[in-house]
């Protein structure tokens, strides 16, 4: 056990403060690190040292004026790493890798052709070789794999311990990938690995108290408070959509009946809409944004209800937990203001004090780029701020093993 006064735990907040630092703010001086952070010159002077010599800091450019030369800025260097990102879907897997700041690199989506997890494990681990090779940057270390699937994660991040989409119940996913790999693996619920990406890079990157909002094949809603993801004594915070909606009503794919989602999902919308208009499975996505596009009636009232229902529902969590900011992710989003608005009125008229903004995040790859985000994540973690490794060593859910 590390006692509160152990230099290598000192050590490991000083680069996490650091490095957290230099994201949020950008390339600066060593003198101006220790100034904000309170640390001494010699501190910084000796953390910055360490991250120069494994490539995760860099030097800038110094800029001479007319009192002289200024002092030299430090910024991260988020070229110095990869990160692969896995977004599993039922039937398919959203594929991307990113720099260290999570800007995709190359990005791909592959068949799922079954749920058993050593295919799954297989088909990942298999992958990777190819991510890594199409984002063009063979003298890059890749520091990780990150994994998002819907369902309930343990604290660990290693193992699946509930997923009713994928019938898995304590699947190691994490560990098995690991060992085929030879990386760090992390796994994550999709919507918390969405969040950890907007708090690290994305809009909630000022914000230490946001929720996450996620509408597509479910409901989910992920909270950051004071800057650390909640997630509950089981890891099973955030399941918005498993909210009573209306008792003793649709049969939700949790087995209950009621949910908000079995009403209002993405695929539940899209699902009503159809049993109104007579459309057949065949209209999708693109038909149901067309038919707002040029007013359908009958689209329009749907998805405006959704939204609004959405919005009444979010209010609550709000009037508990008092986010700053709500970040908007999932397919709903795309339905525009069609969506947002209602959900935006809603929430304004049921909330204590003022509403906080809702902010729409539609962006290419960004479920998978949550996934990438969970290596990222662990580089301002100083439980594993150590630097990166090279591949060929072995590791098991992000754990090294020893090497004797």
């Amino acid at each position: 056990m590390k006692l509160k006064g152990d230099q290598s735990t000192a050590r490991a907040l000083n680069r996490r403060l650091i490095l957290n630092l230099l994201r949020m703010e950008g390339p600066r001086s060593r003198a101006d690190i220790a100034t904000i952070t309170g640390l001494s010159p010699a501190a910084v002077t000796f953390v910055v040292g360490d991250l120069c010599e494994e490539g995760i800091v860099v030097e800038g450019q110094a800029v001479t004026g007319l009192t002289g030369r200024r002092p030299i800025p430090v910024q991260i260097n988020y070229e110095h790493g990869l990160a692969v990102g896995f977004k599993l879907m039922t039937d398919s897997v959203e594929c991307v890798t990113t720099d260290l700041a999570t800007n995709p690199l190359a990005a791909m989506r592959i068949p799922l052709a079954g749920h058993e997890p050593d295919y799954v494990a297989d088909l990942l681990a298999n992958t990777v070789p190819e991510m890594v090779k199409l984002a063009g940057r063979p003298h890059a270390k890749l520091a990780g794999i990150g994994i998002s699937m819907p369902g309930v994660i343990n604290d660990e991040q290693t193992a699946c311990v509930r997923s009713h989409r994928f019938q898995w119940d304590n699947v190691p996913l994490a560990s098995l990938v690991a060992t085929r790999a030879n990386v760090p693996v992390w796994l994550e619920d999709d919507t918390n690995a969405y969040a950890i990406a907007q708090q690290l890079f994305g809009l909630g990157r000022q914000h230490r108290n946001m929720a996450v909002l996620a509408v597509g094949v479910g409901i989910s809603c992920a909270l950051v408070i004071e800057g650390k993801l909640y997630r509950g004594a089981n890891g099973a915070a955030g399941k918005f959509g498993h909210t009573l909606y209306e008792e003793n009503g649709r049969v939700c794919e949790c087995g209950k009946r009621g949910c908000l989602m079995a009403y209002h999902s993405e695929v539940s919308i899209l699902r009503r809409w159809r049993e109104a208009t007579g459309y057949g499975k065949d209209k999708g996505l693109p038909e149901l944004r067309s038919a707002l596009a040029a007013g359908d009636e009958a689209a329009v009232a749907l998805v405006e209800h959704s939204g609004k229902s959405i919005g009444t529902a979010l209010a609550n969590l709000v009037n508990i937990t008092d986010p700053e900011v709500i970040v908007a992710g999932g397919e709903a989003v795309s339905f525009g203001d069609h969506f947002l608005g209602p959900l935006r009125d809603a929430l304004a008229a049921r909330t204590f004090r003022t509403a906080p903004p809702l902010l729409p995040d539609w962006e290419d790859n960004s479920w998978a780029r949550g996934a990438a985000a969970l290596v990222t994540q662990k580089m301002f973690d100083f439980e594993l701020s150590s630097g990166f490794t090279d591949i060929g060593r072995t590791y098991a859910g992000g754990t090294q093993k020893s090497a004797g």
